[in-house]
């Protein structure tokens, strides 16, 4: 199992308040002011939070565009310098090993996973290195991470920088007081959202610089225990809850994962022959549970009398004020609307994801 990675900015958050806590491989910020507020921060104006528990590796050589095409979900060989994608790397049963966020330089791929599943996915990588002229390299990068309908004019006032629009998974490099970072679209919560990467050096420095501007757009710094919240509202599943070597890929929704049209990778025939039938024999969706606490994950769904999924994730939503989880259930008990009971005896119902959507008129 990975250790867990200590935020560099952990003694910093514990003298501002903050409660830390293990999150997908990171020990980083719980929360700084409460659940509820950060919450309301992103949904409004902004949100601040330290990524440490994410990881990066770089894929270069002269093969590296043949080579990952054939090893992950989506169509990596149409991406240009300075924009992205999201794939998944599956295994020859379809199943995911991991989920990764790919973004294409001139001479490299630059690939965001979670701590964890860094270290694997190199390792199956690797596997299928045989005379492919590709290397791969762990890059020591820290993400510090803007989400919310403010976080643009936000980024920009922290980094004296004006930049042009960008796609989600857009990227560029450029500089602050003398170090480079980099600058990526990437929403996390169903808000628009930016990352910046950077060496450990320089995180204090923008960490600090960010924080300075928090009464002019109404920021606040954020925790883990928000971004749950957030990301359980707009509907992503986040690996190890809701994906996981036993789940497949169409099964969990990601069709933002996939191309259909890429041809061969592994796992490709499954994902065809699953699309081909019209249908997977389970199905994530969104829950709304009648009781003022969040059940427990792997809380078992009934309909009928007969077991039918069970609960992966659940929050008390502070954007709408009632119980919400993510769930597994069978295709037959997957139509919103549908009306289940927890093994509890608590009812809760089938909802259309996301249950959260952000107002089209937002910036």
């Amino acid at each position: 199992m990975a250790e867990t990675v200590r935020s560099p900015l952990a003694d910093y958050h514990l003298s501002q308040g903050a409660v830390l806590a293990d999150y997908h491989g990171g020990l980083v910020p719980a929360r700084f002011s409460g659940v509820g507020d950060e919450t309301r921060a992103v949904r409004s104006a902004a949100g601040l939070f330290d990524f440490s528990f994410r990881a990066k590796f770089a894929m270069a050589g002269a093969d590296r565009v043949r080579f990952l095409q054939g090893m992950v979900s989506n169509d990596v060989k149409k991406l240009a310098p300075g924009t992205g994608t999201y794939a998944t790397l599956l295994n020859a049963q379809g199943h995911i090993l991991a989920d990764l966020r790919i973004y294409c330089t001139e001479d490299r791929f630059l690939i965001d996973t979670d701590t964890p599943l860094r270290e694997k996915a190199i390792q199956v990588l690797r596997r299928y290195i045989i005379a492919d002229k590709v290397t791969l390299e762990p890059l020591s990068l820290f993400p510090i991470v803007f989400q919310g309908p403010r976080s643009r004019p936000l980024l920009e006032k922290t980094l004296h920088i004006d930049f042009p629009a960008l796609e989600e998974y857009g990227h560029f490099q450029t500089n602050y007081a003398g170090f480079p970072v980099r600058v990526v679209r990437a929403s996390s919560t169903g808000e628009e959202g930016y990352e910046i990467w950077m060496a450990e050096k320089a995180l204090m420095a923008i960490w600090g610089a960010a924080c300075g501007q928090a009464p002019t757009y109404d920021m606040l710094p954020c925790g883990s225990e928000a971004l749950e919240a957030l990301r359980i509202e707009s509907g992503i599943p986040r690996y190890g809850t809701e994906l996981g070597e036993d789940t497949l890929l169409l099964e969990a929704n990601l069709l933002n994962a996939v191309s259909f049209t890429k041809g061969c990778y592994i796992g490709q025939e499954i994902v065809e022959r699953m699309r081909s039938r019209g249908h997977a024999n389970w199905k994530l969706v969104g829950l709304t549970v009648s009781a003022p606490s969040p059940p427990a994950p792997e809380t078992k769904l009934i309909a009928a009398g007969k077991e039918v999924g069970e609960i992966t994730s659940a929050c008390v939503s502070p954007t709408l004020s009632k119980t919400i989880a993510l769930a597994y259930v069978r295709r037959e008990a997957a139509e919103p609307g549908t009306r289940l009971v927890l093994a509890s005896g608590i009812p809760a119902e089938v909802a259309t994801l996301p249950f959260y959507r952000k107002a089209e008129s937002r910036n």
